[in-house]
């Protein structure tokens, strides 16, 4: 259980630091990956600032996932509510990501 919660601390923390830009985290990560081709594949939603965001609400709500499920094993109603709220948290997030995505090629064949 211990690797778990290390787990989501450290997805928790990432999703954090990314979603608030601490540091500089959100600019670097745009500039050095996001933005870049991946293969023969153009740079998409995750390169703009609000497909990054999103993506790092769907770690951050991996990492509330993880938490959930480690608190579930000592108080089941927090745990439980963690598990919800991660669970609708990256549901919600996928469907933006994946309609963000959807725009973004569509955008890059007409454009």
């Amino acid at each position: 259980m211990a690797v778990v919660i290390a787990i989501g601390a450290v997805l928790l923390i990432s999703g954090f630091a990314l979603l608030l830009n601490l540091f500089g985290a959100g600019d670097y990560v745009i500039r050095r990956v996001t933005s870049r081709y991946l293969g023969t594949l153009p740079p998409g939603f995750a390169a703009s600032k609000r497909g990054f965001r999103i993506y790092a609400v769907l770690v951050l709500s991996v990492g509330v996932l993880c938490l959930g499920l480690a608190a579930a094993a000592w108080l089941l109603p927090l745990g439980a509510a963690l598990l919800v709220l991660g669970a609708v948290g990256f549901g919600v997030a996928s469907m933006v990501a994946i309609a963000g995505e959807v725009e973004t090629a569509r955008g890059q064949k007409g454009g």
